[in-house]
C-alpha cells in the first residue's frame, strides 16, 4: 500500500481558507496537496497531473462539485475515470448525499471536517481503489 508520502491528494473548493485548512490537515498527516477552485480548474489539473484521490465542495461556480464528479466519471482515461472521489460539503440533506453519490462519489462528508476521519477516509479509498 501506498504510504500516506506517497497519496497525492486534490482538494477542489471555492473557498480559500477551506482549501487552506482541509491542505494544513492533510500535509500535517504526510500527503501530497494539490488545490482547485472549481470543477474546471480540477479537471484541467487531473488532465495534466497525476492524483490518487480528489475532496469535491458541491457548491462552486463556473463547474459544481456534481457536474465536475459527473464529468470524471465519463472521462476515457480510465485512471481519471476511477479515481476516488470525496465530497466535503456544508449540504447535510439526504437528497444532497443522494445526488452525490448518483454522479459518482465513493463518499461523503459534512463540512466542519473531523481531520482524522478525513484522513482514515482516504486511506481507506486509496488502499481499496489499489485492491489492497
Amino acid at each position: 500500500m501506498k504510504g500516506r508520502k506517497d497519496i497525492k491528494v486534490l482538494i477542489v473548493d471555492d473557498s480559500n481558507m477551506t482549501r487552506n485548512y482541509h491542505a494544513y490537515i492533510l500535509r500535517s498527516a504526510g500527503f501530497k496537496i494539490g488545490e482547485a477552485s472549481d470543477g474546471y480548474e480540477a479537471l484541467e489539473k487531473l488532465l495534466t497531473d497525476e492524483y490518487d484521490i480528489v475532496l469535491s465542495d458541491i457548491n462552486m461556480p463556473r463547474m459544481d462539485g456534481i457536474t465536475f464528479i459527473k464529468t470524471v466519471r465519463e472521462q476515457d482515461d480510465e485512471k481519471i475515470r476511477e479515481i476516488p472521489i470525496i465530497i466535503i460539503s456544508t449540504e447535510d440533506e439526504a437528497e444532497d448525499k443522494r445526488k452525490g453519490f448518483e454522479a459518482g462519489c465513493d463518499f461523503y462528508i459534512v463540512k466542519p471536517v473531523n481531520p482524522e476521519k478525513l484522513v482514515k477516509s482516504i486511506e481507506m479509498l486509496v488502499k481499496k481503489r489499489g485492491g489492497e
